[in-house]
């Protein structure tokens, strides 16, 4: 991209469609429109961009009011980040049952994440939040039954399928079903301007909804008035909630779906780690579950069919479900058997023996023990973190003492205002030499040395921490924090907890 935009926004959309070329069956030409390739990765972008323009348009949304919107994720990131480049506060109530990833990304763009139980389902989360709306006075998306939805990929994603395929024939394009807003969007315009491309609509094999044939019960509000009979849990995060949104009916009353697909929550899984190993394509379930639509479509398409699967999202938003549940961050017997091919560096040797005589180490600057004794004993800083910014441990430590409700001051020594002559590492050598210590971080309460992470975590766990704590007036609260070790990097072997 070589033009300058005004906002983050402008880059939704005109995403690419990439033509498969290892898993196509022989003859038939199968390609795969990458939403993840919008902003926040996934197609739920240009909806949360149409439904928040759409509500400013007519007024519904008013400046700087709360939005809330139930999610499974990929719609709540959305709305995170066109919440954030247009000033407006954001909730999103969602099934405790979905991704820690998402909930994540969207509070990290500023959104508050409400959790809902995972036995309530999807209406569950639906209902909390027109529960909150009504109660706060906030807009509520209502992305199930908002036009908006559908509007937006009217003008955006079925031009742009048009247009990629203006020079052959599309014979089918295959789409699963959240709220439907897609598929109705993007049905309508073709089945105008490009008759003789099929419609295919995937969905989990276990969770039948629109395959059922039963009709969904609604609300006067166009909301579901109860779980479909059809439901069950599956694996496609972000399809087929427990009842048929009011947009993916509209599509099936409209006639637009030519066939349903039902697809197998194993079979979803495989096909997106093919499409990784086999294409470089990195996709997540239900873009795993849509292109194993496309596939069976494929087999008994005739030779010459161009199908078209829509790729919802990407996989780094599944790193915490079962679609990674084989990969593991330890290397396996393979890669370990690689790694001993070569003598060095090397995980499963010792380190090479120190040399017999090493060199005195250089004795601490007096300006430099002078400036670490002031900091250690300032009377307004009682609690002091030597650390370095980068450090996994010392975030460990920083995030424990703010768990914990204590207020820290935390000297930075590798920072800027350590650079000019190297003050951070004149104070490190006194620090040292001081403690005995040459590890980063440590810690000092009331001028006291407790000591580095371990230290800090199993002080904390035993109460000794605390108590030092309250003997300067600071409440610690350890009943809530737990154990001090899950604070620890996660690459990490978790420590068994001591008694407190």
């Amino acid at each position: 991209m070589t033009r300058t935009l005004n906002s983050l926004l402008d880059t939704i959309g005109n995403t690419p469609v990439v033509r498969l070329s290892r898993m196509a069956p022989e003859g038939v030409e199968v390609f795969v429109k990458l939403e993840a390739f919008n902003p926040m990765g996934s197609v739920k972008d240009r909806l949360a961009m149409g439904i928040i323009e759409a509500a400013e348009r007519d007024g519904s949304l008013r400046p700087g009011q709360t939005v809330i919107e139930a999610t499974s994720g990929n719609t709540g990131i959305g709305l995170a980040m066109v919440c954030a480049a247009r000033g407006y506060p954001l909730v999103v109530t969602m099934a405790e049952n979905f991704s820690v990833e998402r909930r994540r990304l969207m509070r990290f763009l500023g959104a508050k994440v409400i959790l809902t139980p995972a036995s309530e389902k999807g209406s569950g989360m639906v209902a909390k939040a027109r529960e909150l709306a009504e109660r706060h006075g906030w807009f509520l998306c209502r992305q199930f039954e908002n036009e908006a939805g559908p509007d937006i990929h009217s003008r955006t994603t079925a031009e742009e399928i048009l247009r990629d395929f203006a020079g052959a024939p599309l014979d089918c394009f295959v789409s699963g079903l959240g709220t439907g807003g897609t598929m109705k969007g993007v049905a309508r315009v073709l089945k105008a301007q490009s008759p003789a491309t099929r419609i295919i609509a995937a969905e989990p094999d276990n969770a039948p909804l629109l395959g059922s044939g039963r009709a969904q019960s609604y609300a006067p509000d166009g909301g579901p008035a109860a779980s479909h009979p059809a439901f069950r849990p599956h694996l496609m995060q972000g399809w087929t909630p427990d009842f048929i949104p009011r947009l993916a009916a509209d599509v099936v009353a409209a006639g637009h779906i030519d066939e349903i697909c039902p697809v197998a929550g194993a079979e979803a899984l495989a096909v997106a780690r093919d499409l990784a190993r086999k294409e470089g394509i990195l996709c997540g379930i239900t873009g795993g579950a849509t292109l194993a639509a496309a596939l069976t479509v494929a087999r008994r398409a005739p030779k010459g069919a161009r199908i078209l699967a829509m790729l919802p999202d990407t996989g780094e938003r599944y790193l915490s479900t079962p679609l990674f549940a084989d990969i593991d961050a330890a290397m396996d017997a393979e890669e370990q058997a690689i790694a001993a091919s070569t003598p060095r560096f090397r995980f499963d040797t010792a380190a090479a023996p120190a040399p017999a005589a090493a060199a005195a180490p250089e004795a601490p600057a007096p300006d430099a023990i002078a400036h670490m004794e002031a900091l250690i004993a300032d009377p307004d800083h009682p609690v002091v973190l030597f650390a370095l910014e980068w450090c996994e441990f010392c975030w460990s430590v920083r995030k424990l003492l703010a768990a914990a409700g204590v207020p820290f001051r935390s000297i930075d020594l590798d920072g800027a205002a350590y650079r000019e002559g190297d003050l951070g590492g004149a104070v490190r050598k006194a620090l040292a030499a001081r403690t005995g210590a040459a590890t980063i971080p440590q810690v000092f309460v009331g001028g006291r040395h407790v000591g580095g992470a371990t230290e800090t975590f199993e002080a904390f766990n035993d109460g000794s921490l605390g108590r030092m704590l309250a003997a300067l007036g600071h409440e610690v609260r350890g009943a809530e924090v737990g154990n001090a070790y899950r604070f620890l990097p996660a690459w990490l072997h978790p420590r068994t907890p001591k008694a407190a």
